[in-house]
Formats: structure tokens, sequence, C-alpha cells
């Protein structure tokens, strides 16, 4: 049976769409008991000023007051704020658009999407308030520490064709990465591994199984004890080009989670994870024309250095 989304409401507010929250089964009194309950790093004094700023609404609409009594099985919806947020001092560039979608070029360290310790300074609020739509949505993943081609639907119908494809894997995609040397391998490889979340969070690890990822990976160029390859992801799984690589013994140059997660520290702009999405390559849905976009950003220094 087909399903139908109602959109939320509350409207996007500074590019930032509204969370949610479902309410459980609980012996709460009041809705701001459970939610200073479930959020314990909010005080029951913010909960309490932002009900009474009509800032926290059911699924109708309607506000909900601080002395509301608790219902299980309703939905919240109210606005995600930090108390204080760094500044990501790097900036996207729009290469191209269409009527449907919006091609950008995105740097390392800047998040796509809220979450976390990130909202404001994210690419999809920034864009959604340089160009000013709220509709503006991302069609697939690249992490925070990746940089290159990001592709939005400028709307929610656009969004649905185009996102068909990657649920097709009708996208091919191709990556860069710097990483050492290994010539005992034979090259184009193809490589595949069963990915699972790990017990560690945001870790993904290798198990047995069957395959559930595919990568092929080329050498380009030998650049000392580093070289650069070409990835290419036959599969979707996070964190799979860095855990394959890392799988080889070959771990992506300033990799902070693979081989081994690091402790958490601030970003080092020097040292950026050297992944790119270079490349993506799809039959559009609409003209039916076959479509590339390429990243104009770089792994390797003008000096021709790879670090």
């Amino acid at each position: 049976m087909k399903r139908h989304f109602s959109p939320p409401p509350l409207p996007t507010r500074n590019g930032v769409n509204p969370s949610f929250v479902h309410l459980p089964t609980g012996l709460w009194t009041t809705t701001l008991a459970f939610l200073s309950t479930r959020f314990p790093h909010i005080s029951a004094e913010i909960w309490h000023e932002r009900m009474k700023k009509g800032d926290v609404v059911n699924e109708h609409g309607l506000t909900i007051q601080p002395d509301a009594p608790y219902r299980a099985g309703m939905c919240l919806y109210y606005y995600r704020e930090l108390p204080f947020e760094s500044h990501i001092p790097v900036q996207a560039h729009v290469l191209d658009e269409t009527e449907h979608l919006l091609i950008v070029d995105k740097p390392h360290f800047l998040p796509v999407t809220p979450g976390g310790h990130y909202l404001q300074e994210t690419l999809l609020t920034r864009l959604r308030r340089q160009l000013n739509n709220p509709e503006l949505s991302p069609l697939h993943r690249l992490d925070r520490e990746t940089a290159g081609i990001m592709l939005f639907a400028k709307t929610k119908a656009a969004r649905s064709m185009y996102q068909r494809l990657f649920a097709e894997r009708a996208v091919h995609k191709t990556y860069l990465a710097i990483a050492p040397t290994r010539l005992d391998l034979t090259y184009p490889m193809l490589y595949q591994s069963r990915l699972e979340e790990a017990a560690q969070f945001f870790v993904m690890h290798e198990i047995e199984g069957l395959p559930n990822t595919e990568t092929r990976i080329t050498l380009l160029n030998t650049l000392g004890e580093h070289s650069l390859y070409q990835l290419e992801p036959l599969t979707g799984k996070k964190h799979q080009l860095r855990v394959h690589m890392s799988s080889l013994g070959m771990p992506i140059l300033n990799d902070r989670f693979y081989p081994i997660a690091q402790a958490v520290q601030l970003d080092d702009y020097d040292k950026p994870l050297k992944l790119l999405a270079k490349k993506i390559e799809f039959i559009d849905p609409v003209t039916q024309q076959q479509l590339a976009y390429e990243s104009t950003l770089d792994l390797i220094e003008q000096n021709g250095s790879a670090i």
C-alpha cells in the first residue's frame, strides 16, 4: 500500500526543517516532563520557554502548552537549537543548475545536513538560505570529511523522481583517493565484503557473510609512499570506500576513523581526508539525456605533493 506523507506542521526556519519525536507509552504526567527526560541536555526551563513561544506543536499544528497532559502515540514537532555552533571556514560552489537540480562542489569538513553539533553550518542550510528555497534537499549522502559533487533536488516532486535513480543504482559515481602505495596488488581490482555498523558509534566494520558492498579500485598514479587511486562504489553503504581501502592495508590519507577511530578533536583544515567525489553520471529521468558532472577540486597539492 502506498503511504502518503503530510508536510510538517511547522515551516522551515532559517533553512532548517523542524525536528520531531513520537511519544511512546510511559508514566509521564505532562509532555514537558517527557521532553525533559527524553532530551536531558535541554533543561525543563528551555522547553517551557519554547512551548510558551509556540515552537512545540502536535501533528495537527496545535501548540502544546507546558501543562499539557502526556498522550502516548502523539507526534511532536519542534525547532532544534544549539547554544553555540562554531563557524566552518570553507565555502561550497554551485557548478550548475537545471530546472530540477542543483549541482554543488562540497568542500571538506562541511556537513551536508543538520545533525549533532551542526545546524546552521551545513551545506543544506547554507544553500536554502542563499537561494531562498526551503524545498531544496540532498539526493544522496557525502561524509562531512569528504569533498566533491553533491546533487540537490530543487522541489519535493523532483526529489522523488531523482532519488529513484539512486535506489535503482542507476547513478555511476567516481571517487579519487590518496592512500599508501601497494604495488603487490593487481589493478583494477574488485573488492567485496559484508559491512555492518560496529558497536562503536558511527563506525562500520567488516563481518563474515554474504558481501553487501562492492568497490572497483584502480591505481592511477604512484606518488612515492602514497598513490592516487580511482574508486568506483558499485554499492552505497556508509563509509564503504574508507573501510575497503583500510581493509586492504592502505587507509585513505588523514582518515580519523579507519583503521582505528581516533579521539574526538578539533578539525585540522590543513589535513583534510584525501577522498574526493570527483564525478557523477546518470540518465536524466525527465530529458532522457546522459548527464555527467565533475568536481573542480583536486587532492594533489600544486607542488605535486599528496600531503
